[in-house]
Order: C-alpha cells, then structure tokens, then sequence
C-alpha cells in the first residue's frame, strides 16, 4: 500500500469519526433535554425521517428535478467559463479588457439577484439555472485562466519552433496541461451549484425541489425534523457528487498528481 493510499484511508476514517462524534453529540443534547425536541429532534430520529423519504416517490421527484437545474446549471457555466478562461488567459489585451468588468461582478451573490432575474425571466427553472450557472461560473473561469498561466513555456515554444500555429499549441499543449486545473474548478463549482439550486428553492417557496420541501417543512408544525432530514439528503447528495468527481478527476489526471521532485534537487543516476 502506497503513502498516498494510507494518507486517503486516514482521512476517511477521520471523516467517519468526525460524523459519528457530531451524530453523538446531536443524539445525547436532544435526548437529555438540554435543546426542545422541536428545535432539535434526535439525530436518529432525522436519520430514520431521511431514510424514509427515499420510499416517497414525491420527494424522490423533488430530488430528481433540483438536480436536474444543478445540471443544467454547471453544464452552461462550463460551457461558457472554459472557453473564456482560454481567451482572457491566451490574450492578455483581452484579459485586461475585462478585468474591470469581471472584479466587479464576481463579488455580487447569487442570492441577491433572485429577485432581479426572477422579475426579469419569471419563476421556475430556467431562474434558477440562470443563478447557478452564473455562481459556478467563477471557479472554473479562474482556475481556467490559472491553468493556462502554469503552461510549460518550454513545450510552448518548442511547438512554436517547429512552425505550430497558435491553435494548434493551445489544443496539444496548453489545453491538456490546463485540464487538470478546469476539473478541479468543476468540482469546486458543483458543490456552489448543489447550494444555489436548494437556496433558490428555498427562497421561491413554490414549484418542486429538494428546497421546496424544506421550505414547506418549515411552515408546519413540529416541522423540524422534516427540515433536518432535508439537510441530510442536501449533504449526502454533495458527498456523492464530490465523490464521483473526486474519483474521475484522479482516474483521468493521475499523471497530473504524481510527485515532482524538488527544486534544487537532482536525481541520481543508475550505474
């Protein structure tokens, strides 16, 4: 077993004690009586609710259309990032160009423009992709830009000197070297993209939704476990997602991961 494989299993198994001991913890406040089961229900209880939300073939459907707009949102922010990060990191006069205008839009949150978007295009789906897509947008584009600035300039200009042309050293060289840093972007930007989709819901209050549920469950009585027990499945479908990109991104760039010897060292040559 690798160095590499036991550092993964530490932290594995340190994630599975950090939820055992916080489940714990939630378990013993509320059966001790110290917080109102009504403001916080035993972790089992919000457990056992979760699991059975699964056998509800309405909230199953609520599931399937949050992360249908979680989709539909990442795909049109990595449609429109990646090609813009290639641009404003390959052409300098364009970056500079933009610069102003992209420092004062990516502070603005996704939240703030609900109302905005939503009087513009209405309520429903295409509101909440538009929200996504444009807090995911950030990530990928930077890390784009990023990616393309660690290029090795010694591969650049050796293309260079043997007569490629510019889109033929961004597509063999640049392009490649920067994948490793555009999956990593994505990866940030779809967990952004999970919060959106669930807090776009959850501030429209109507429609269907992961967020729709909880924003439902809230209005009821003794509602608190149904709201927990949406939070579960918001961060169960998080670590899934993480995961499964996780696991691509390592399959798919573990040249990219290997380790590189250190500056100012030298490697020692077979006799």
């Amino acid at each position: 077993m690798t160095r590499r494989e036991v550092t993964r299993r530490q932290e594995v198994l340190l994630g599975l004690f950090g939820a055992a001991a916080a489940f714990g913890i939630c378990e013993a406040v509320a059966r001790a009586g110290i917080v109102r089961r009504s403001y916080l229900p035993p972790a089992s209880e919000v457990v056992v609710r979760a699991v059975r939300l699964a056998g509800d073939p309405a909230f199953r459907d609520g599931i399937g259309v949050t992360l249908r707009a979680w989709a539909l949102g990442l795909g049109l922010a990595c449609a429109l990032a990646v090609p813009l990060g290639l641009l404003l990191g390959a052409v300098p006069v364009v970056e500079a160009a933009a610069r102003a205008v992209i420092e004062f839009l990516r502070p603005l949150p996704s939240v703030a423009l609900i109302p905005l978007v939503s009087l513009l295009l209405g309520s429903g789906t295409q509101t909440e992709v538009t929200l996504i897509a444009y807090a995911s947008l950030w990530p990928v584009l930077f890390n784009t830009v990023y990616g393309l600035g660690e290029t090795d300039p010694l591969a650049r200009d050796t293309l260079r000197a043997f007569g490629f042309g510019r889109l033929a050293v961004l597509l063999r060289v640049e392009l490649p070297a920067t994948a490793p840093f555009i999956a990593a972007g994505v990866r940030i930007s779809a967990a952004v993209a999970l919060i959106l989709a669930v807090a776009t819901e959850i501030l429209s209050g109507f429609g269907q939704g992961l967020g729709i549920f909880i924003a439902q469950a809230q209005t009821e009585t003794d509602g608190t476990r149904d709201v927990l027990a949406g939070v579960v499945w918001a961060g169960v479908l998080g670590l899934v997602i993480n995961g499964v990109l996780v696991g691509a991104e390592r399959r798919l760039f573990a040249w990219a991961q290997e380790p590189r010897p250190e500056a100012g060292t030298l490697r020692r040559s077979r006799p």
